[in-house]
Parts: structure tokens; C-alpha cells; sequence
């Protein structure tokens, strides 16, 4: 006790010297938190505020649960079992977006209610720009492990708070969210950081199970006992050169995740990859002997083999040079032209029908350019609702307007700085509006309503469309000089019905949202041979519905697809004019599931975690799904 008494006074001090007298406090904090208050400073982040952003509303904290669905999978199984261990410390497990979004919180209820008073929740970004030093915050904008205790918050409100945080990696080294142990400031949690790391070991090593694609993956470890474990280290070669590794395989070499897409083979190991598929071992360059084995994936075939009547599935994996299952060739060479033109500091807009995977592209864009790593903010012109559109993107002042939140708000466009901002749907932004992002765009400045003191901006710039910008100029909804702005160089992304492997797309994207289920070869063809007039979004909504009606283990035959799917006469249509019922609506697929959610804990008499058992899914998914969803 006598400790945490001299701790705080010492942070108190330091405090008092940074925040009081503008001086720079000698001890009292770590280096790594007079950075971040060095940073949040600088970024204009005012330290007396702090009692929390509104939570985003529940359909917005489904779409964004939604879009990080695979993370939120490969995490599941560490959340589940973390939050029964930290509850019974009185703490709570956080999993977040790159961005800091907090997707999920479970834990001890009792510190779940206090957290949720300074806004520690789902649906409430905790970036730096946002809420000021934070351990999430801090561990995105440094890239490491951060421990955040009481006074070194930025904001005094949450220096109720001790929480330390890791971040997540892909195997192509990408930071893709967080994962953070918080609780009471005035308990030691000395827990917190083996867990923490053994939990983010545990999810970066399940991001490897399916292997790489078109790479020879070597799993590797000086004790042979640890080989299959999370600890065994992990490097993917491609044509010599490492695509992808997890921390332990890194770690082996001494290499930063800096090294993927760079390290050659050569330079590592003193024999061939095979070594090992011959004897288990194999001598690195500094004469170690390390134990393991050898898996190849070959590339994926553009249709499935013949002699396979299914197709066994395995966790979702992301392609280690950021490229997902919707980009043929044609579309990765279109992301590197547009990777060019981004990092040339001018913007590139996006057009696509809707659902044709614009968001992806962008996120895509963001991974492989010069800002990767920098904040990536998306903001949905069209679902902002239209008298809060300018307060959300260019942020206000304590006062500005009736509702306003206390102290303030930073903006979405600050969010972005130093990173890529998205503008998209930027085809229904409000005339009005039109002349006051113009301006922003031209001199990289904001003024925050109120009155505040502008605000100098450095982000690179996406918008995307699925409207005809050119008939909306002339139509007068769309200003010229702001597509003249923005269109710099336009990549159109083409509709699903015109990828040229769709067989291959259905395929990986099942892999990802299946939980192992086995797809049928025959329900296979049906679903790639389909047009989609929805596009990607309706066919991943299909999927997640396949997987939501059926049981873990069961084969996904045509009898499993909806009735709208399966091959039999059907009304002849116009291409042009895809009959009324060829797609049901997104709801009708949500409807389909939460029905088959209720169904199962009826059948299972009220018992919630039988239920999930039988559908497959996590306690939380099922209290979340029929909670928000009726």
C-alpha cells in the first residue's frame, strides 16, 4: 500500500509539473507516457475534459462488429476464456479495431458499470485523438504493449482506470486491433500483461491455421515440445522472400515486423525449406538447430477439384500481402496504381455499384501504402444523420449548439491526421456542406464550430461513390470544383457478377465465416454461379446465414440454400431487371437468424449457454443478437 501511495504522489507531481507549469517532469511517469501526453498535446486534446463520448447507436455498432467480423472470431475463444478469470479480480477484457473502436467488453458486471461511467464500452472509440493517453490508444499510436495506470491518463476522470493493452497483428504484420485487461487503479494487476500477451500470442498464432497462400510456412522452435503451440515461431517464404510471421517467429531472428515483405530466406536459414519436411530440422545462419515442420499451400484453384466431392473449411485467414478473396488480378493491379497515386499525396475515389466492396478496397489501400499502421477513418456520408453531420466530421466546441456533448468533440476528420481518412458515400453529402470540406481539403485546416482555434491537418484521402458524380454536377447537387478536388485519379470497382473466380471468392470468404463447416461442391457451384445483384454484401449476408441456421459439423448441401438460390425453373427476367425475388433484403437474411437463435433457446427451456452450444456461437453473441435485435 505504502508503494501505490508514492506512486501516485509521484504521478501527481509529474503532473502537476506537465499540465500545471508546461515543464517536463523528471521521473514521476514512464517515457513512453510523457510522449503520449507530449502527442496529445500537440494535438490539441484539452486534459480537465473527459466524461465520455456517447456510445455509437446499436445498428451502427453492428455494422462496425460486422465489418471486423474475422477478428472478432479468431478472438472469441481468448475473450471467452479471459473474462471468467479477470471477473473474478474485478476486471474487465476489451477487444478493439485498429482504430480503437471498442468491439466487445466482458468481465466482472460490477466494473463493467463503472467503466461504462467514463465511456469504457462498446461502441466508444478510445484513440488517443479521442480520450487523450489511454492504454488502447497508446498501444495503436506506439505499436506496442502499453500499461496505462491511474494519474497517467491524460483525462483525471479516467484515472479510476489501471489497464494495459497489446496489439494484434495479421501474418502480414498489420496492426488489426487491440487487446486491453482493465480494472480499479487501486489494485495491482500483476496479471494483466502475461495475460494480455499470452491471449494476443494465442489469436496472431490462430490467424496461421490454414496456412499461407502459394508459401511454404515453417513452424519452428529450438524445444520441439512447444511445436503446435502458440509459441512456436511462424515464417511464410514466398519465392525467397518472408510474406508473413507472428511475434515468436520474429522474435527467433531478433527481426521487427518491419522485416515481412523484406527479410530473404537466405539471409535467415543455412538450408533448404525441404530440410525440414525430411528430418524435422533445420540450421540457421547463426548455426542453431531449430525443430519443425514444413506446410505448403499451394494457390487456390480457380474451380474446385473434381475428385472432392466437399470442401472442408478452417478459420478465416487474411492474405499476407492485404489483399482479400475479392480482388482478381485485374483488381490487385488497380490497388497499386492507386497505392502510387496515395502515396504521391493525391487522392483517389472509388466507384462501384453498392456492395461491390469499396470499403475493403479502401482499407486494402490503407494497408499497403506509405501511412499503414497511421489511423484509417471511415466515415459513411450518407449515415450521418444530416443536422450532425458537420459537428461529427469537423468536431465543435464546448456550447456550439444545443445538445452538444460537455467539453466538446475533436471531430472525425482530426481523427485522421497523420492517417488516411474515407470519406464514404460521398455522392449524398449535403450541398451545403460541399463548401466548407472543399475548403479543408484545399488549405488542410479546420476551425471546429464554436469558434475554436483552427486546427492544421496532414491525412491522405479516399471518398467513395455509387452515385453518377458527373450527372449530380450537372444536376446541381454535386459541386464540380469538389469532384475536381477529390477525382484525381478514379478506380472503378466492377460488380460481383463480373469477377472472373467466383468460385474461388465463395470459397475463401466460407473459410472465414464457416467455423469449419464443409461446403458441398454442388452448393458451391450454385452460390458462384449466381449474379448477386447485391453484389459482396449479399453474398457474405447469405453466407452468415448458412452458417447461423446449421449445426457445427454439418455439410452445406443445396438443400441448405435458401429457396431463391437453389437450381429449378424460374421465372425468365430481363438481365437488366432481376425479378423482385432474386435476393431477399439483408433484414429478411437478420430475421432469418435472430429466428433460429430464439428457436434454439426455446428448444434449449431459457438455458443460454446450451443454446449457443447448439448454434455454434458464444454466450455473449446470442445475449447481444436477441438483445439488439428483438
Amino acid at each position: 500500500m505504502g508503494q501505490q501511495v508514492q506512486s501516485r504522489f509521484r504521478v501527481g507531481q509529474a503532473r502537476r509539473v506537465f499540465f500545471e507549469h508546461g515543464g517536463i517532469p523528471s521521473g514521476g511517469v514512464p517515457g513512453t507516457i510523457l510522449d503520449s501526453w507530449r502527442r496529445c498535446q500537440r494535438m490539441g486534446i484539452a486534459p480537465e475534459t473527459g466524461d465520455g463520448a456517447e456510445p455509437l447507436p446499436a445498428p451502427r455498432l453492428r455494422e462496425l462488429r460486422e465489418r471486423h467480423a474475422s477478428l472478432w472470431q479468431l478472438a472469441r475463444a481468448e475473450l471467452d476464456g479471459l473474462s471468467a478469470d479477470v471477473a473474478a479480480a474485478g476486471s474487465i477484457v476489451l477487444l478493439t479495431d485498429a482504430d480503437g473502436w471498442i468491439l466487445d467488453a466482458e468481465g466482472s458486471p460490477r466494473f463493467l458499470d463503472k467503466a461504462g461511467r467514463v465511456a469504457l464500452m462498446p461502441g466508444v472509440c478510445w484513440s488517443e485523438a479521442q480520450v487523450g493517453t489511454n492504454a488502447i490508444g497508446t498501444a495503436i499510436a506506439e505499436g506496442r504493449a502499453v500499461e496505462v495506470r491511474g494519474g497517467e491518463h491524460y483525462r483525471p476522470p479516467h484515472g479510476i482506470l489501471s489497464c494495459f493493452a497489446a496489439p494484434v497483428h495479421d501474418p502480414s504484420g498489420q496492426l488489426v486491433g487491440v487487446l486491453d485487461l482493465s480494472g480499479e487503479a487501486s489494485v495491482q494487476h500483476v496479471h494483466a500483461p502475461g495475460l494480455i500477451r499470452r491471449a494476443v500470442a494465442s489469436i496472431e498464432h490462430r490467424w496461421f491455421a490454414a496456412g499461407i497462400p502459394d508459401a511454404q510456412l515453417l513452424r519452428v522452435h529450438h524445444d520441439p515440445a512447444l511445436l503446435g503451440t502458440a509459441r512456436e515461431g511462424l515464417l511464410a517464404f514466398r519465392d525467397g522472400r518472408l510474406v508473413a510471421a507472428n511475434q515468436a517467429g520474429l522474435a527467433l531472428f531478433g527481426l521487427e515486423r518491419g522485416a515481412i515483405g523484406r527479410a530473404p530466406y537466405a539471409a535467415l536459414f543455412d538450408a533448404p525449406p525441404a530440410r525440414l519436411r525430411d528430418d524435422g530440422r533445420l540450421v540457421d545462419r547463426r548455426g542453431r538447430v531449430l525443430h519443425g515442420r514444413l506446410d505448403e499451400t499451394p494457390a487456390a484453384p480457380r474451380t474446385p477439384p473434381a475428385a472432392r466431392a466437399s470442401m472442408p473449411t478452417s478459420p478465416p485467414r487474411p492474405r499476407p500481402d492485404g489483399e482479400t478473396a475479392l480482388f482478381d488480378a485485374r483488381q490487385r493491379a488497380e490497388l497499386d496504381r492507386a497505392r502510387r497515386v496515395l502515396d504521391a499525396g493525391l487522392p483517389v475515389l472509388l466507384l462501384g455499384e453498392t456492395g461491390t466492396g469499396k470499403e475493403v478496397f479502401a482499407r486494402a489501400l490503407h494497408r499497403c501504402c506509405a501511412r499503414a499502421g497511421k489511423p484509417f477513418v471511415a466515415v459513411n456520408c450518407a449515415a450521418l444523420p444530416e443536422g450532425l453531420i458537420e459537428a461529427e466530421l469537423f468536431g465543435y466546441e464546448d456550447g456550439a449548439f444545443t445538445g452538444a456533448r460537455r467539453h466538446g468533440s475533436p471531430g472525425l476528420l482530426r481523427q485522421a491526421d497523420g492517417g488516411v481518412l474515407f470519406l464514404d458515400e460521398i455522392g449524398d453529402m449535403p450541398p451545403a456542406l460541399q463548401p466548407r470540406l472543399l475548403r479543408v481539403l484545399q488549405e488542410r485546416e479546420l476551425s471546429p464550430l464554436g469558434g475554436g482555434k483552427p486546427v492544421k491537418l496532414d491525412f491522405a484521402l479516399i471518398c467513395a461513390t455509387h452515385r453518377d458524380l458527373e450527372a449530380a454536377i450537372a444536376d446541381g447537387r454535386f459541386r464540380a470544383d469538389l469532384y475536381y478536388r477529390i477525382a484525381h485519379h478514379v478506380a472503378s470497382l466492377p460488380p460481383l457478377r463480373e469477377h472472373p473466380e467466383r468460385a474461388r471468392l465463395v470459397r475463401e470468404l466460407w473459410q472465414g465465416i464457416g467455423e469449419g463447416r464443409p461446403l458441398d461442391a454442388a452448393a458451391l457451384a450454385v452460390l458462384a454461379g449466381h449474379d448477386w445483384p447485391g453484389n459482396l454484401r449479399q453474398l457474405v449476408a447469405c453466407l452468415r446465414t448458412l452458417a447461423a441456421l446449421s449445426d457445427p459439423g454439418d455439410t452445406i448441401g443445396i438443400a441448405q440454400l435458401p429457396g431463391w438460390l437453389r437450381p429449378g425453373p424460374r421465372p425468365a427476367a430481363s438481365p437488366a431487371s432481376p425479378p423482385a425475388t432474386a435476393a431477399p433484403a439483408e433484414g429478411r437474411l437478420e430475421a432469418l437468424a435472430l429466428a433460429a437463435m430464439r428457436q434454439a433457446l426455446a428448444d434449449c427451456g431459457g438455458n443460454v449457454s446450451r443454446a449457443a452450444r447448439v448454434l455454434g456461437v458464444s454466450r455473449s453473441t446470442l445475449y447481444r443478437r436477441l438483445g439488439n435485435g428483438g
